[in-house]
């Protein structure tokens, strides 16, 4: 006991440290608890933070402020329009294809499954494979059932996303416009003396934002050349494979390992073990190549300066505690992290609490 007295008495002593540590854990309690609730809120707020970069760079050109935030507002809702009305119907019908074809590709998969006993009888038996295929229809009839019963509650869900479409791009203006006021507003419940807390966030605010900004113009350009070289060698569900490529950058090495299962697929289905097939794992192998060689160094440079190690644990963390956000974030949080441990005093940079001396 005594030993974690003065652990606390000598990391704790110091006001700005439980102010930092009473912003973090008030932080995360509020996304916890009250995260499904107020998810059009922290989605807000996170777009908006995004789109400042944007309205700032705007304003240095000489713009006033209310007109940049137009301007870069009227350029998002351009492009969640295109989103809705472009691209998700289009989408859409791929995905309904490629259901449409999953029992042709189940009962193509099973007949070869069903050869490996010939080929392999020291590796594999009859036994194995035919419970192994059982396995499978019953991952098939399960996956059916969850479809059928995302479908029917798909009113209720599809009501949402329609309540969400009209209230977070009104929150998105209200944020980016009256950005100044409600930050002072809230500026107003911390304490007077946070140089600490300032720290954190600068540090956070310079690499989180320039990641984000990053990983999305990452996106969009793996997900283009993505499509563009699958059409062009004429890879069935080219958009929908190149949109799913995309998003496997949000995820670092994990992503691009788990998206060449799909695309493997598809292209077995399609051609077969033949050059083609060979082809389109080529090329996805060089497209892989170049966004961790080239893209990502270009984009992101030193801007977030994670260990692999530590980029794994921390997708694992908080994947596991907020499911798909929590991966989407898990970097940012990871930077998060690091910032506090950085600017965490340490053990010769406290000053110990002052004792009263007893008088003699």
């Amino acid at each position: 006991m005594e030993v974690i007295r003065a652990w606390f008495r000598q990391h704790l002593s110091d006001p700005q440290v439980i102010g930092l540590a009473a912003v973090l854990l008030t932080g995360f309690a509020i996304i916890y608890i009250a995260g499904n609730m107020l998810a059009p809120v922290l989605a807000s707020v996170i777009i908006a933070y995004l789109l400042e970069g944007m309205v700032v760079y705007l304003v240095r050109l000489g713009l006033p402020r209310f007109l940049s935030v137009l301007i870069v507002f009227s350029g998002f809702m351009a492009f969640v329009v295109f989103l809705i009305f472009g691209l998700m119907p289009l989408l859409s019908r791929q995905t309904t294809q490629l259901i449409q074809q999953l029992p042709v590709m189940i009962g193509r998969g099973q007949d070869l499954l069903m050869t490996l006993p010939e080929r392999y009888p020291q590796v594999f038996s009859v036994e194995q494979v035919r419970d192994l295929i059982a396995d499978i229809r019953a991952e098939t009839v399960a996956l059916g059932q969850q479809v059928v019963s995302l479908s029917l509650a798909s009113v209720v869900g599809i009501i949402t996303w329609i309540v969400y479409l009209f209230l977070v791009p009104l929150m998105v203006f209200f944020f980016m416009k009256d950005s100044k006021r409600i930050i002072g507003w809230m500026t107003g419940f911390l304490p007077k003396d946070r140089k600490l807390l300032a720290d954190v966030w600068h540090d956070v605010d310079d690499q989180i934002g320039n990641y984000v900004r990053g990983k999305f113009v990452e996106i969009i350009i793996v997900w283009i050349v993505t499509y563009v070289t699958f059409a062009i060698l004429g890879l069935q569900f080219s958009l929908l494979l190149g949109v799913i490529v995309g998003l496997s950058v949000l995820i670092p090495y994990i992503g691009a390992i788990a998206v060449t299962i799909p695309v493997a697929i598809v292209a077995y289905f399609q051609w077969g073990f033949n050059a083609d097939f060979a082809w389109v794992l080529a090329a996805y192998g060089v497209i892989q190549v170049l966004d961790g060689n080239v893209l990502v160094p270009l984009l992101f440079s030193e801007v977030v300066n994670l260990h692999p190690v530590a980029i794994i644990v921390a997708i694992l963390i908080f994947g596991g505690l907020w499911g798909f956000w929590g991966i989407f974030f898990a970097i940012p949080l990871a930077t998060l992290v690091q910032a506090v441990l950085k600017a965490w005093p340490k053990a010769d940079q406290i000053k110990p609490p002052d004792v009263p001396v007893a008088a003699d």
